[in-house]
């Protein structure tokens, strides 16, 4: 990192920001009524911070999660979700569709990573989970951007 002062873009501009947690609050609306656990919500936000490297977020959603109920075994091998016995069919689709919206960059949502949460989820979850991984990209780039501070 560097010593580079950072605008921070929330207070810059603060009714973007305001609008952008006003999204949040809806899209957490969006997921309670399709059903969506709010521990699996959490692990959605930690995965997406993950993929980005946004350590503030990762920071934020853990402690949110562990207030939550969630376990720290889940939350300690959820880059290798795929490979464990800790998440339900419903994690895992809704985690796979996370992981690809996230990385549209590597090649958009393909139909194969559609079709597969599409045949677990809900259309209404799906939906969700879209807005989640959304809402969450958002969040990254702009704690990222303004180098939101983390630790000492």
């Amino acid at each position: 990192m560097t010593n580079t002062q950072r605008v921070n873009v929330g207070k810059q501009h603060p009714a973007a920001y305001k609008a952008l947690i006003a999204l949040s609050a809806e899209v957490e609306e969006a997921a309670a009524a399709a059903g969506l656990d709010p521990l699996l919500v959490e692990l959605l936000k930690i995965r997406t911070s993950q993929i980005n490297g946004c350590a503030f977020c990762l920071r934020m959603h853990t402690r949110d999660a562990l207030k939550k109920g969630e376990t720290t075994d889940r939350i300690t091998v959820l880059p290798g979700w795929a490979e464990t016995g800790y998440f339900s069919e419903t994690d895992r689709a809704a985690l796979r569709l996370t992981e690809a919206i996230t990385r549209v960059p590597d090649g958009h949502v393909s139909d194969k990573d559609y079709s597969a949460a599409a045949a677990v989820l809900t259309a209404d979850q799906v939906s969700a989970v879209a807005w989640l991984a959304t809402v969450m990209n958002a969040f990254n780039r702009v704690a990222i951007t303004s180098r939101y501070p983390v630790g000492g």
